[in-house]
């Protein structure tokens, strides 16, 4: 499916840096590969690339086994035991793969990168509790993917592995989904009720009153284990509002980012919506409590990823519920004016430079990223790789059906991705605790913002901890 077009005044730069060093192509051949620039010099380089061996361009021994360890959260890991293993085994028959699926990837992990035993070839670095990308880039346990890049691709040997997608600098992660983010809701349910997705506020506290009035909780989110959601909703609302560069100074801890009228403002309105259209009750549960309750049309509105649809498949929701999504509403004066949508590169993966197989590993990625490894992803997790083309023909679910659409009508009008969250732990974890405490703790705007910034401030004092910087928004 062909690129759309940017809008007057939005160059290729620009749009790239939006989605994250990545190129945006609407419709299911989103092409999101996205890049972390992070390098480090104590980093030895185990694997010469033979890039006139389109078959093997790494060099990788027939019989190696390789370790491959899988974030166990909302995709599961079918998509890798029926999907991209079976795909490395083809080409190597004789590779015993070890297989691993694991909750918290930092807690189980970390200890055998310490000691420097044990460590599995390609990891799903990817949940709350994902190893931290700096430290490990420090340590050197990195490989850095300028080889796989550059590498003949699977489908085309012609073509460079970069010439399926885009990149950019000198990544040290793969980030293999092409994520969109927004407000999801029941089709079926609003068609019933004559409702339609909000594009402005006032619509969007006029449908909120009217759900309200059927009995049903307009919004919600988990407060105990994903107030992350949330706080993606408002720095969405706030990009929307105030351009994309205010998420950019968040991630850069420029001073008062967080006290930038648009955050406030972004803050101020979904503080009051928690507070008049929620339910405290929710501080206490998890997503999947609350995923279940929007499955069940106990609530209306839930803020997440399209990750949402595949996550719950297995529970038993309303009759003929119907997963779509739609934008953020506008604010009013929005510089990114509805239906600008977050469409970001996630669920990062890296290949270990220090482990038993690194060539193993490069090409374990270079597979996945294949038509054949997109088309399993989705077909085995419901989400859509980052892989251009690769879902043309496949039959979609309504919710991934809804994203395409979304992404369509969206066109190049994206809404910038985060970092800060995995670059910066503690402000992470305040962000959650003072999105709680806006949302679900009768707390208020101005006290978000000046926590925010002070523990923004407290970071960017500390020598101690290594800073991260994305380039500005032109």
């Amino acid at each position: 499916m062909s690129q759309s077009p940017a809008p007057k005044g939005l160059d290729r730069r620009t749009l790239l840096q939006r989605v994250g060093l990545t190129a945006l192509v609407a419709g299911p051949g989103v092409s999101l590969l996205s890049a972390c620039a992070t390098s480090s010099s104590k980093k030895k380089d185990n694997v010469k690339a033979n890039n006139s061996d389109a078959k093997n361009p790494f060099g990788v021994k027939a019989t190696a086994p390789l370790d491959v360890v899988i974030f166990m959260g909302g995709y599961k890991d079918d998509y890798a035991t029926k999907g991209h293993e079976p795909i490395y085994k083809k080409a190597f028959p004789g590779a015993a793969i070890k297989h691993e699926a694991i909750t918290a990837i930092g807690t189980t992990l970390q200890p055998r990168f310490n000691s420097g035993t044990n460590i599995p070839d390609v990891v799903d670095n990817s949940g709350t509790a994902q190893m931290d990308w700096t430290a490990l880039a420090s340590a050197g346990q990195l490989q850095d993917l300028t080889k796989l890049w550059d590498a003949p691709s699977v489908d085309d040997p012609s073509k460079k592995v970069r010439d399926t997608g885009m990149v950019a600098g000198k990544p040290m992660q793969m980030n293999y989904v092409a994520t969109t983010f927004g407000l999801w809701y029941n089709k079926k349910l609003f068609a019933d009720n004559g409702w339609t997705a909000p594009k402005t506020w006032d619509e969007f506290t006029a449908l909120c009153d009217k759900i309200k009035a059927k009995g049903i909780v307009p919004f919600a989110y988990a407060g105990k284990n994903a107030a992350y959601y949330m706080y993606y909703g408002i720095i969405q609302s706030a990009n929307k509002l105030g351009g994309n560069q205010v998420g950019v100074d968040v991630d850069n801890l420029a001073d008062g980012a967080w006290s930038n009228p648009a955050v406030k403002t972004a803050a101020q309105k979904w503080g009051e919506i928690c507070q008049k259209y929620s339910d405290k009750a929710y501080l206490g549960l998890i997503h999947t409590q609350v995923q279940t309750l929007h499955k069940q049309n106990k609530i209306a509105f839930y803020p997440s990823g399209d990750w949402l649809e595949n996550e719950m498949k297995d529970v038993k929701g309303a009759d003929g519920f119907e997963y779509a999504i739609c934008p953020y509403p506008d604010m009013g004066g929005d510089k990114l004016p509805y239906p600008a949508l977050r469409v970001s590169a996630g669920e990062p993966f890296f290949a270990s430079a220090k482990s038993p197989n690194p060539a193993g590993a490069l090409e374990y990625l270079r597979q996945m990223l294949s038509k054949a490894g997109a088309q399993a992803f989705f077909q085995q997790a419901g989400s859509m790789a980052v892989v251009k083309g690769a879902l043309e023909g496949l039959q979609l679910t309504p919710g991934t059906q809804s994203v395409v659409d979304a992404q369509k009508a969206a066109g190049s009008s994206v809404i910038t991705w985060l970092n800060f969250d995995g670059w910066y732990k503690d402000l992470d974890m305040e962000a959650r605790n003072q999105t709680n405490k806006l949302c679900y703790g009768g707390g208020n705007a101005d006290s978000f913002c000046s926590a925010l910034d002070k523990e923004a401030a407290k970071i960017k004092a500390d020598s101690s901890i290594t800073k991260q910087t994305r380039p500005a928004i032109s």
